[in-house]
């Protein structure tokens, strides 16, 4: 009996991530618009195996350029050896060594080739940090660990090769983001808690909780005068949203649903499980008392997780502050400045949406626990 169950188990799990799987590759059938022309101009892998010339000055800077003998290792020239310079800027070519891993951009023009340096290779870095991270978490996470890395997995398929394909169709970002917020938290709290009352009330609340932050920020925006047109990137936003379907004014507003979701749907899953452990423990009790428990739990949630979501916004706008502190800017100009203002809104708006999901999945939790008897 157990066999049949497992195996019916495996092939319903077989069949959904086949559909899962045809739904993306349904998503991305079309043909992007060009923005950019990258005729000729590849980026390969190489290893520095000669300094030619170096730029280091005698005060330990770099000015200029370096040129330096690299090694092709993937690419039409993989195993030749190259001739490419490095520019010593903070964005582009990287501190050059014998040895060093490095990323070349090959620009092919005619018989023509350059040989230019872009970066140091990060892609070890990046797959090496990653396997360590879902390594910890699998290893004090148990099964549940491994259930936590699938549903990060389903997430960033979720918005790669749904959503984003989605928006670029023009689909409404916001709708977009409220979609896959729900269908995560469903896949995600289905996998961490099985699909139980529990994890009805924790979804139903997250999926309220997400909205409101949604419908909170709209507000704040219409009351404030702030758009998705008055972000600090909005020329490159202009020029991506003249030449695709992509409506960028709702980006804005998207994010901050994105940016909300993930402390949302921890609120969402402590309130209904300590709800549903209380019940467990004395089945005697009314939907009325299991309320005001979640409620109590609820508002010590509160704090931390405002602060959460006000620490994140804070930390990526960290060198926006710095630079308007520096600078010694009047209160009127911060208070009013679009920086400033949209800061302000993903962190109220986040913040309301949190709070909320308190009592809206305090009270759902406790009907359906009540309602079992």
């Amino acid at each position: 009996m157990e066999k049949a169950i497992s195996w019916k188990k495996i092939l319903i799990l077989a069949i959904a991530v086949c559909l899962f799987a045809g739904i993306i590759v349904k998503c991305n059938q079309f043909q992007k618009t060009p923005l950019a022309s990258y005729k000729g101009q590849k980026y390969e892998k190489a290893v520095v195996t000669k300094i030619i010339k170096d730029n280091l000055a005698e005060d330990g800077s770099r000015y200029g350029t370096q040129k330096v003998l690299v090694k092709m290792t993937t690419g039409t020239y993989k195993g030749k050896e190259k001739q490419a310079i490095n520019p010593s800027g903070t964005l582009f070519g990287a501190d050059c060594k014998v040895g060093a891993r490095i990323i070349v951009i090959v620009n092919k023009s005619g018989t023509n080739v350059g040989f230019t340096v872009y970066s140091q290779d990060r892609t070890m870095a990046i797959y090496g940090f990653a396997l360590i991270f879902a390594a910890v978490v699998c290893a004090i996470g148990g099964k549940k660990g491994v259930y936590a890395i699938l549903s990060l997995v389903f997430a960033f398929a979720c918005i790669i090769g749904i959503m984003f394909p989605m928006m670029y169709r023009g689909i409404s970002p916001i709708v977009l983001t409220i979609i896959v917020a729900v269908l995560t938290t469903i896949v995600t709290l289905g996998l961490l808690g099985g699909y139980s009352s529990k994890t009805v009330s924790a979804i139903l609340g997250t999926a309220i909780g997400v909205v409101i932050a949604a419908v909170a920020a709209m507000a704040f925006g219409k009351a404030a005068g702030i758009t998705g047109y008055n972000v600090s990137d909005i020329e490159a936003l202009n020029y991506v949203g003249q030449n695709t379907k992509i409506k960028i004014g709702e980006l804005l507003f998207a994010g901050i649903i994105i940016s909300a979701l993930g402390a949302v749907m921890d609120v969402g899953m402590s309130i209904a499980s300590t709800i549903q452990e209380i019940y467990e423990t004395d089945k005697t009790l009314s939907m009325k008392r299991l309320f005001v428990s979640g409620i109590n739990v609820g508002r010590d949630m509160m704090g931390t997780m405002t602060n959460t979501l006000i620490f994140a916004y804070v930390g990526g706008a960290m060198t926006t502050l710095v630079i308007n502190y520096a600078y010694d800017l009047s209160y009127r100009q911060l208070a009013n400045s679009y920086v400033i203002g949209i800061e302000i809104m993903q962190g109220l708006s986040g913040s309301l949406g949190v709070v909320l999901t308190v009592p809206i999945t305090a009270l759902i939790a406790s009907f359906l626990a009540v309602r079992k008897k």
